[in-house]
């Protein structure tokens, strides 16, 4: 083959592959009739250089190599073409569906200059919650132990708003509101009478030491909004800015989260604080350890202070609130201990416990507690969240 492409490149000067001549040449080697024939006959016509070059090799091949030969041009045409489906079908159609309309094509709207607003994060945090909840004891006038009916109602308001850059510096504020009422028929000069009243607002400004620790300036400050006074006595033993007490403080505070963040809070330790004590009526100076012959009636001791407030959900319908507050000049001392239970009947209804030891070694000594107090409620009423 490659002799008889040699010589047909040389007969025609040039090789050009794209005539279909040279395909005898690269198909599977075929013994054509026309070539022998070519080569035996007498009176052929002479045909072209090419042609006749590719016979003379395909015949010197069919003369010297006759195994190379794969088939015979009788077999190819009993074979037949290779696709018969086209020679029959003279005219190829192809199945084409036609859109009654092409889509139109998007319209893309031009670059439009794009206004970047920034907003400042908020790093304030504001919440309360309030309740209003009633008391109630009736006893028939033939129990055999004795007692008498009473009424009582307590509101209670907590506002809060802190402030946290998330990165050195807190500010939190908080204010407690509680006035409550009571009535009793043994009481025959007080129609109703206080059993809850207080003012309270706790400041605390902080900057991070580490981790959970801050350096906190606290500041706590508290009296009550009416007159307080005992059963069947007309004397008025507390009033508004009678006591008033300030309390500034300058140590740390650490941020409370435990059991799984279940119970949660801070505690405030202050090496450093004042006390101020403020008595706005004179005959009640004496009672809150006031010297009466000064006439600012005031008293300011320097100390140490611990204050920590605490809430522990227990589960889903049992809260503990705690606060305690701790404050001694090395003088004097004085204690207090919060606690509220609220268990949780639905969304608004809610039942409290409250609990309130306190000793303060600056009021009168009693003959029965010493200088310990003691106050205790329960109730039931509305409770909101906010």
């Amino acid at each position: 083959m490659v002799a008889a492409f040699a010589l047909g490149a040389s007969a025609a000067g040039r090789v050009d592959l794209k005539n279909g001549q040279y395909y005898r040449l690269f198909a599977p080697l075929t013994f054509y009739h026309s070539v022998a024939g070519s080569q035996l006959s007498i009176a052929s016509e002479d045909p072209d250089e090419v042609s006749g070059a590719i016979d003379q090799a395909l015949m010197h091949v069919y003369l010297n190599r006759p195994d190379l030969v794969q088939v015979t041009q009788s077999e190819q045409e009993e074979a037949g073409p290779l696709r018969m489906d086209i020679i029959e079908q003279t005219v190829v159609q192809q199945d084409v569906e036609m859109a009654e309309q092409s889509v139109p094509m998007p319209e893309i709207a031009e670059d439009k200059p794009v206004e970047v607003v920034i907003e400042k994060p908020n790093f304030w945090k504001y919440k309360g919650d309030g309740y209003l909840q009633f008391m109630q004891n009736y006893v028939s006038g033939n129990w055999y132990k004795g007692g008498e009916n009473n009424y009582a109602a307590v509101a209670s308001l907590t506002l809060e708003a802190n402030y946290d850059n998330k990165s050195k510096w807190k500010w939190e504020n908080k204010l407690e509101l509680k006035l409550g009422f009571q009535t009793s028929p043994s009481d025959t000069v007080h129609r109703f009478k206080t059993n809850e009243d207080l003012i309270r607002y706790t400041g605390k400004v902080g900057l991070q030491a580490a981790n959970r620790w801050y350096y906190t300036l606290q500041l706590l400050a508290y009296t009550q909004f009416t007159q307080g006074h005992k059963a069947n006595n007309e004397n008025t033993f507390s009033d508004f800015m009678s006591p008033f007490n300030l309390s500034v403080g300058l140590g740390m505070d650490y941020k409370v989260e435990w059991l799984n963040k279940k119970l949660t809070g801070t505690i405030n330790m202050s090496p450093l604080a004042v006390n101020y004590r403020y008595v706005d009526r004179t005959a009640l100076a004496a009672s809150f350890g006031v010297e009466t012959d000064k006439h600012t009636h005031s008293l300011t001791d320097f100390g140490s202070q611990l204050t920590a407030s605490l809430t522990w959900v227990m589960n889903d319908n049992v809260t503990w609130k705690s606060r305690i507050y701790g404050f001694t000049s090395y003088k004097r001392a004085e204690i207090e201990w919060e606690n509220t239970f609220t268990l949780k009947v639905s969304k608004y209804i809610s039942a409290n416990l409250f609990l309130f030891p306190r000793f303060d070694d600056s009021n009168n000594w009693d003959e029965e507690l010493g200088y310990w107090q003691f106050k205790e409620y329960s109730s039931l009423g509305f409770t909101y969240t906010f």
